[in-house]
């Protein structure tokens, strides 16, 4: 179904007049299309990643190689879905674009918003090849992303990520 506005009433559930460029710690969580369990599965609460999982795995850890302002914290890739800390150590001055004519770009570069667009787009792109499906999607649109706050709240995150497969009955995306 088309995207109809009347309809569909979406709504940004980011945290309104947030910089998501400046330095900071964030929770993400992207989910797959329709929640298929397409990475891999979980076995005795350990998760063995299958190809496409390992493509998730690589291009994840690929991130802070090819970006200088991120440093990656615990992240699990899950059957259907994808946990992350990501840490942000720019300097928090907003990156502006010069004077070229061409229009203003939707999202800020080098914030969280480009670095989940860059890196969905990345894994779908290598995903869809491997599969022979581009036009077949492989993220849910959206994601789910929390601003970390404090190192209590990191630590509980980072336990999160790491048990999330041993929990995997109970997780509410393994449906």
């Amino acid at each position: 179904m088309k995207y109809n506005p009347e309809i569909h009433h979406r709504r940004s559930i980011r945290l309104k007049g947030y910089d998501y460029s400046q330095s900071g710690a964030y929770f993400a969580t992207i989910v797959a299309w329709q929640s298929k369990k397409l990475f891999g599965e979980i076995v005795d609460g350990e998760m063995r990643l299958n190809a496409l999982g390992e493509i998730v795995r690589a291009e994840w850890e690929r991130t802070a190689e090819i970006r200088r302002e991120v440093e990656l914290g615990a992240y699990v890739v899950m059957p259907n879905h994808f946990h992350a800390i990501v840490i942000f150590k720019t300097d928090g001055v907003a990156i502006t674009v010069g004077a070229d004519g061409r229009p203003p770009l939707r999202r800020q570069p080098r914030s969280l918003g480009s670095l989940m667009a860059g890196f969905k787009s990345t894994v779908t792109k290598q995903i869809t090849a491997l599969r022979g499906t581009p036009k077949m999607p492989v993220w849910q649109q959206n994601y789910y992303e929390h601003i970390i706050r404090n190192a209590d709240e990191a630590n509980r995150i980072h336990l999160y990520i790491e048990s999330n497969p041993v929990h995997w009955a109970d997780d509410e995306e393994n449906r």
